[in-house]
């Protein structure tokens, strides 16, 4: 899948909430380190599974906007999202009130300008820097570990 334009994303948006079909944002928080892509994973708070950033659709912030404030929140991110998602990936929630129920996630490169030491939820995720290929071993999830073994950053640049 190629990057989708604001208004492919905001279209996909409004048809799956129309549909009353669940929906999150996630950021890929990367950077280039010595000439190489990084990027950045967090545990989940209950499974320590190896995932991105990632949240429900905010009041007043768009979806871009609501990655980069999840990755604020759960891993003291501070850095640039893109409008453009990068791509989709679903996934089966575990725990809380919406246990069970598939959700989809959109996803939204993030340049990471900043790492904070203090931040909402440190203390409670593991946050580690590995490049696009070791991070895809990492996650769990086939569809989200292709997707970010497949990033590349110069491609949202155009």
């Amino acid at each position: 899948m190629g990057l989708l334009d604001p208004a492919t994303t905001e279209a996909m948006i409004r048809k799956a909430q129309k549909r009353g079909k669940n929906i999150q944002f996630a950021a890929l928080p990367y950077r280039i380190h010595k000439g190489k892509v990084e990027v950045l994973l967090i545990t989940s708070r209950g499974t320590c599974q190896w995932l991105l950033p990632k949240g429900w659709p905010m009041d007043g912030f768009k979806p871009h906007k609501a990655a980069a404030q999840e990755a604020w929140e759960e891993a003291g991110i501070l850095g640039r999202a893109r409008k453009h998602c990068l791509g989709t990936y679903r996934y089966r929630k575990t725990r809380g009130p919406k246990r069970g129920q598939t959700i989809r996630v959109l996803v939204f490169p993030l340049h990471i300008d900043k790492l904070a030491r203090a931040y909402p939820e440190a203390g409670q995720r593991q946050r580690k820097w590995l490049s696009p290929q070791k991070a895809a071993k990492r996650i769990e999830n086939p569809d989200l570990a292709k997707l970010v073994r497949s990033f590349d950053p110069n491609e949202i640049r155009r």
